[in-house]
């Protein structure tokens, strides 16, 4: 792989988002995971969305301290995930734009690959492979996107792991935020990135992050999300509710489903082999 050598500090400066919540139990490791980065030219830009629990402001203030990297912002109201990571987003100085949950982890070569693969490709969008894990960081699956998502695919279901996605804002300029709904914001985005792009590239050669799936999280609910889905079609590409249901049920469903029977059969292939994506 190629060397990334110096850095330019505003032109390749890479703005991490991560929005937190009751997090303390996770979020050091996390932090510590992008602050190790081989990529080192990198701000960690954070936003609490007004935690409750006993560590989490603690922990973010303790590394805002000790690294200047990462830059800390305390909401005193509860808003949810999209308002949260673009508040985050206006903050950023960044050419590049990457996410990170607060109980996800990436691999310490993740943005300096990612970057130099967005180089070679000439792209302005990039995801990864990632792995699923439980809430002990066992792998128990991969998630392998296509390696081009086009516009067309990422309307009928999201291909993109928001904790692999980084976009140029160089190239896209920085006007893309997340609607403000409780959940599909990062494919809300996705989308109208594609919009203006047409391709993201996957880099699919090895997993770069951990993908945490609790036993409560959100992300296991996947039943409840169908009128977040609909919202989608609905505020994003102006969709009727009728064509925006119809979509769904037509489009959105079975698509999905093949995701999920790939994810499986990936997953099952990668437990057994972990070469296989070789």
């Amino acid at each position: 792989m190629k060397k990334i050598g110096k850095y330019k500090m505003k032109e390749d400066l890479v703005s991490v988002i991560m929005p937190t919540y009751n997090a303390g139990k996770f979020l050091a490791d996390s932090i510590q995971c992008i602050l190790r980065q081989t990529y080192e030219n990198l701000e960690l830009i954070i936003t609490d969305d007004a935690s409750t629990d006993k560590d989490t402001i603690k922990i973010l203030k303790e590394f805002a301290q000790a690294d200047k990297r990462v830059k800390i912002e305390l909401l005193s109201e509860n808003h949810g995930p999209g308002y949260v990571r673009n508040a985050c987003i206006k903050r950023a100085e960044g050419r590049y734009i990457a996410f990170c949950d607060c109980d996800d982890r990436w691999i310490p070569e993740k943005l300096e690959i990612q970057i130099n693969y967005m180089s070679e490709k000439k792209c302005a969008l990039c995801c990864a492979t990632y792995l699923i894990c439980n809430s002990n960081y066992e792998a128990t699956g991969i998630n392998i996107p296509p390696r081009r998502i086009t516009y067309k695919m990422i309307k009928r279901d999201n291909k993109i792991g928001c904790l692999t996605a980084i976009y140029d804002t160089k190239a896209l300029g920085k006007k893309y935020y997340m609607p403000t709904i409780r959940k599909r914001q990062d494919w809300a985005m996705f989308i109208q990135i594609l919009q203006q792009c047409k391709i993201c590239y996957a880099y699919t050669k090895k997993p770069l992050a951990y993908y945490c799936v609790r036993k409560n999280s959100v992300s296991r609910k996947k039943m409840q999300l169908i009128h977040y889905n609909v919202a989608v079609y609905e505020t994003i590409l102006k969709f009727s509710k009728l064509k925006a249901y119809l979509y769904f049920f037509l489009l959105f469903l079975p698509s999905y489903g093949c995701k999920i029977l790939k994810r499986k059969i990936d997953s099952r292939q990668y437990m057994r082999s972990p070469n296989v994506l070789k």
